[in-house]
């Protein structure tokens, strides 16, 4: 079982960044592929990044490639979401998700755990 809460959501100008933080608990957090998702109002729930449970390999949609970085940290059980260049269309509500896998995904319906999610407001 793993406990997922999310923090670093906010208001901010286009152009500006924020640091999104996934904090896990669970003794098992390394074993565990993480992603970033994220859902707009009216829209379904799109992937936005994600990691391996060793952190060699990572995935970003083409949407946010080249602005989102993503990185975990496996003794503190966190995982971070950079977001620096943010665009009014990035406005939505992220969540945090864990998947117990071998390979690391991108859909969602992968994933095992789901942090409450936290608010992203981007002003044009």
């Amino acid at each position: 079982q793993v406990q997922l809460v999310e923090s670093g959501g906010g208001l901010v100008q286009a152009g500006g960044s924020l640091r999104l933080s996934c904090a896990a608990s669970g003794h098992t957090f390394s074993s565990y592929s993480m992603g970033w998702f994220r859902q707009a109002p009216g829209k379904e729930r799109e992937f936005v990044s994600a990691i391996s449970w060793s952190a060699d390999t990572t995935y970003y949609a083409d949407s946010v490639k080249g602005r989102f970085t993503i990185s975990r940290d496996n003794a503190k059980n966190t995982v971070t979401l950079q977001m620096n260049s943010l665009k009014p269309e990035d406005t939505a509500i992220y969540y945090c998700a864990a998947g117990y896998l071998a390979w690391t995904s991108t859909s969602l319906n992968e994933y095992d755990y789901w942090g409450q999610g936290t608010q992203v407001t981007v002003s044009s």
